[in-house]
């Protein structure tokens, strides 16, 4: 049996573990110390919440078997899914998370509501007073919208379904914002409405409403913004969490909840500036229709390029004095960081000054090249964000490519008319010589050419990235 002294003191000690979590996550050096933190306060808030089902007082030990059982099976699938786990599907496994995290707000609220005396919010046969009402409403449409919006964004991640709402495409029609706006009053004057007689019906459909809501707020954001979609909801899923703790009055809930709200969010608005959009078109789902719009009015042209072989590639990469290297999310697909790192490996020994270059978006999720890369044991010092290399790309002699499309086009920086104008991009078009790897001449996820593949420096190298770097290896030794 624990005391509320001890209650609150372990949940102090997993609250500083999360904070600490954060912070080791800020820097890759310090991720895998942030990861420890994070699992060992998640562990302490686990097994103390677990201990809290054995009654404080004397009243008899109920539900504690169900909840083990949960502890269990959750911790058993968590961990075959990460140890099973791709590097390219990690966006996928991490929008299934918040997907199950906004579920499990839903189900909590729904028990809260059905049986409050059951969570300590009033005794039993008394109603549940009008904050609490106000914050299960809160609770249940924010972790309603998460769920089904991480579905939909599961779903275009994969790009294994059929159906039109899991295609990478925006799906967009006539009169979308409208809908989107008068289903968000339906839904506010159902919560409204239950706050304030704590009937079932209104709360049923505000529920409802909150999970188609959650559909159409992802369905028009294409495949090129899925960064931001999963910082999105991720800061979704901390506020869905957020909410329910202070309905069953648990700190643990509303600290860690907070935590990850508010880190999501300023994640997201750092995603939003790398991509020159509105933050508040991202929160709304109001992103993606635009883009896509002006790119299918402007079809691709066939033009001609200049390619090369793996052989050119490595003969002007070992006779440079400077090398930058820019993975996209290509790399990741063929499974190259390991080939890259032996690549660069080579280079150095021969007195190479060979750099990372990573975009805040580069991937299908937030600083998906880091892990890439810190997977193949790439050295921290060799890694640089956009904004710390963009300076140095003028006086740099080749930048090898890899994968990477958007992220690098010249367009956003030399073309007003753009649909990507005014997006920061890494200024691999400055260097003196470029190659680009690429399976072929497909556009990226934003739907346009790119120009920095037609420039007279450029050179093509097309095929498996991995299968190219590795010929490049042998011709470096």
């Amino acid at each position: 049996m624990l005391s509320l002294n001890l209650v609150t003191l372990l949940y102090l000690v997993a609250s500083v573990c999360f904070i600490q979590a954060l912070k080791g996550l800020s820097h890759p050096a310090t991720s895998r110390a942030g990861n420890t933190f994070g699992m060992t306060g998640m562990a302490i808030a686990m097994f103390t919440t677990a201990a809290l089902t054995i009654k404080l007082g004397s009243e008899p030990v109920t539900g504690l078997g169900w909840v083990m059982l949960g502890l269990l099976i959750g911790g058993t699938a968590g961990t075959i899914m990460a140890r099973r786990v791709e590097m390219t599907k990690m966006p996928e496994l991490v929008a299934f998370m918040h997907s199950m995290i906004g579920l499990a707000a839903v189900c909590i609220a729904v028990a809260a509501v059905a049986e409050p005396h059951a969570f300590g919010i009033v005794a039993a046969g008394l109603p549940i007073p009008a904050g609490n009402r106000i914050e299960l409403f809160i609770g249940t449409f924010v972790g309603a919208i998460t769920f089904s919006g991480s579905v939909i964004a599961f779903g275009k991640l994969s790009g294994r379904y059929k159906l039109r709402v899991f295609r990478g495409a925006p799906v967009v029609f006539a009169g979308q914002h409208m809908l989107n706006l008068l289903l968000a009053i339906a839904m506010l004057a159902c919560g409204i409405a239950f706050a304030a007689t704590q009937l079932w019906a209104p709360y049923v459909i505000m529920a409802a409403l909150a999970f188609v809501l959650g559909v159409l707020i992802i369905i028009p954001i294409g495949g090129a913004d899925m960064p931001v979609v999963v910082s999105m909801l991720n800061s979704y899923s901390g506020w869905a969490a957020a909410g329910i703790g202070f309905s069953l009055n648990n700190p643990m809930l509303i600290i860690a909840g907070s935590l990850v709200g508010s880190s999501g969010a300023i994640l997201s608005y750092i995603m939003c500036k790398a991509m020159n959009r509105s933050f508040f078109n991202v929160i709304l789902g109001g992103f993606g229709s635009d883009a896509a719009s002006s790119v299918d009015a402007n079809p691709q042209q066939q033009r001609s390029v200049k390619s090369g072989s793996p052989d050119d590639s490595a003969f002007m990469l070992a006779n440079a004095e400077t090398v930058v290297i820019i993975p996209g999310y290509g790399l990741a697909v063929a499974r190259a960081q390991h080939a890259l790192k032996e690549l660069t490996t080579k280079l150095s020994e021969k007195g190479v000054d060979v750099k990372y270059a990573i975009h805040p978006v580069a991937g299908r999720m937030p600083g998906h090249m880091n892990v890439l890369l810190a997977e193949a044991e790439v050295p921290y010092d060799q890694v640089f964000e956009m904004d710390d290399i963009n300076s140095e790309f003028g006086q740099v002699d080749v930048v090898l490519v890899l994968g990477a499309n958007d992220v690098v086009n010249p367009a956003a920086k030399n073309d007003p008319k753009s649909p990507i104008a005014g997006m920061p991009i890494l200024e691999a078009y400055k260097a003196r010589a470029i190659i680009v790897n690429k399976r072929s001449m497909a556009a990226g996820y934003a739907g346009l050419e790119n120009e920095l593949f037609y420039l007279d420096k450029t050179m093509m190298v097309f095929g498996d990235a991995k299968k190219v770097l590795e010929e490049m290896v042998k011709a470096v030794e």
